[in-house]
């Protein structure tokens, strides 16, 4: 776990290097998967399916329809 750590502590020392606020970063990476994670709930509802009761590979048909909207 300490080495996961350290690659996440590297990873923003990179970004600053870079000049990328890792801050500002993560919180769009939020935003992205919020959007897409709620596109996938609304859809699946529409289309009369349960979250709960979806296999990973019918999530992932929402998910990558997600990215494209």
């Amino acid at each position: 776990m300490a080495e996961f750590g350290d690659l996440l502590f590297s990873l923003v020392n990179y970004s600053r290097f870079i000049n990328i606020d890792p801050e500002e970063a993560l919180e769009r990476t939020n935003k992205k998967f919020i959007k897409r994670f709620q596109f996938l709930e609304t859809e699946s509802a529409k289309d009369g399916k349960k979250m709960g009761e979806m296999s990973l590979a019918e999530m992932d048909e929402y998910w990558e329809r997600a990215k494209t909207v």
